[in-house]
Protein backbone atom coordinates (compact mmCIF):
# COMPACT_ATOMS: atom_id res chain seq x y z
CA UNK A 1 0.00 0.00 0.00
CA UNK A 2 1.35 3.66 -1.03
CA UNK A 3 0.45 6.66 1.50
CA UNK A 4 0.79 10.01 0.20
CA UNK A 5 0.92 13.07 2.24
CA UNK A 6 0.02 15.92 -0.26
CA UNK A 7 1.48 19.31 1.22
CA UNK A 8 4.48 21.66 1.77
CA UNK A 9 5.94 19.85 4.92
CA UNK A 10 3.34 22.22 7.12
CA UNK A 11 2.76 21.17 10.72
CA UNK A 12 -0.20 19.61 9.71
CA UNK A 13 1.38 17.63 6.92
CA UNK A 14 3.67 16.04 9.28
CA UNK A 15 0.78 15.48 11.73
CA UNK A 16 -1.24 13.39 9.04
CA UNK A 17 1.72 11.53 8.12
CA UNK A 18 2.30 10.22 11.74
CA UNK A 19 -1.39 9.27 12.00
CA UNK A 20 -1.31 7.51 8.50
CA UNK A 21 1.79 5.75 9.72
CA UNK A 22 0.14 5.01 13.29
CA UNK A 23 -3.08 3.73 11.55
CA UNK A 24 -1.27 1.75 8.89
CA UNK A 25 0.59 -0.19 11.72
CA UNK A 26 -2.55 -0.30 13.67
CA UNK A 27 -4.39 -2.20 10.88
CA UNK A 28 -1.66 -4.40 10.59
CA UNK A 29 -1.12 -2.98 6.89
CA UNK A 30 2.55 -2.89 4.92
CA UNK A 31 2.56 1.03 3.77
CA UNK A 32 5.17 2.83 2.22
CA UNK A 33 4.45 6.56 3.36
CA UNK A 34 5.34 9.11 0.69
CA UNK A 35 5.48 12.94 0.99
CA UNK A 36 4.50 14.72 -2.19
CA UNK A 37 5.48 18.94 -1.81
CA UNK A 38 5.69 19.74 -5.58
CA UNK A 39 2.49 21.54 -5.99
CA UNK A 40 1.98 20.58 -9.49
CA UNK A 41 1.81 16.84 -8.16
CA UNK A 42 -0.97 17.99 -5.71
CA UNK A 43 -2.49 19.90 -8.26
CA UNK A 44 -2.39 16.75 -10.81
CA UNK A 45 -4.59 15.18 -8.02
CA UNK A 46 -7.23 17.41 -8.03
CA UNK A 47 -6.19 18.56 -4.51
CA UNK A 48 -6.54 22.89 -3.69
CA UNK A 49 -6.51 22.81 0.10
CA UNK A 50 -3.85 20.65 1.52
CA UNK A 51 -2.94 18.38 3.28
CA UNK A 52 -4.26 16.13 1.31
CA UNK A 53 -4.05 12.11 2.02
CA UNK A 54 -3.51 9.41 -1.12
CA UNK A 55 -4.00 6.10 -0.40
CA UNK A 56 -2.75 3.63 -3.61
CA UNK A 57 -3.56 6.55 -6.26
CA UNK A 58 -6.77 7.54 -4.57
CA UNK A 59 -7.23 11.03 -3.24
CA UNK A 60 -9.31 9.83 0.33
CA UNK A 61 -9.26 13.70 2.26
CA UNK A 62 -7.65 17.47 1.72
CA UNK A 63 -7.83 20.30 3.76
CA UNK A 64 -7.77 18.64 7.27
CA UNK A 65 -5.64 16.76 9.10
CA UNK A 66 -7.36 12.96 10.10
CA UNK A 67 -6.50 11.13 13.15
CA UNK A 68 -5.29 8.09 13.28
CA UNK A 69 -8.53 6.30 13.58
CA UNK A 70 -10.60 8.02 11.02
CA UNK A 71 -7.51 6.96 9.11
CA UNK A 72 -7.67 3.18 9.63
CA UNK A 73 -11.25 3.39 8.76
CA UNK A 74 -10.23 4.68 5.18
CA UNK A 75 -7.88 1.61 4.80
Amino acid sequence: MIIKILGSGCRKCVTLAENASAAAVAAGKQAQIIKVTDFAEIAAYGVMSTPGLVVDDKVVSAGKVLTAEDIAKLL
